[in-house]
């Protein structure tokens, strides 16, 4: 057995179960992105960027979100406008 927080410690244990709460709490800006209607292109973009570690690798990604951002701006309206 491990001291060093190994499988079957309480260490061990702990580590998972923060692991895990950190897993179950959304970001906000995930939050913000996916009430958008764009999440499925954030996403694309965020494992795109992790996989080539270069965003000029990652423009058409970028240009798709960017859109369907500016998209869902414009139904929207300016910011601080009430809705009709």
């Amino acid at each position: 057995m491990s001291v060093h927080g190994g499988h079957g410690t309480r260490t061990g244990r702990r580590q998972r179960q923060e692991e895990g709460k950190e897993e179950e709490e959304e970001d906000p800006v995930d939050r913000m992105i996916a009430k958008t209607g764009c999440g499925h292109l954030h996403h694309a973009l965020q494992d795109c960027m992790a996989q080539h570690q270069d965003w000029r690798q990652c423009q058409s990604l970028v240009q798709d979100f960017k859109r369907c951002m500016e998209g869902q701006r414009r139904e929207r309206g300016p910011p601080g406008a009430s809705a009709p």
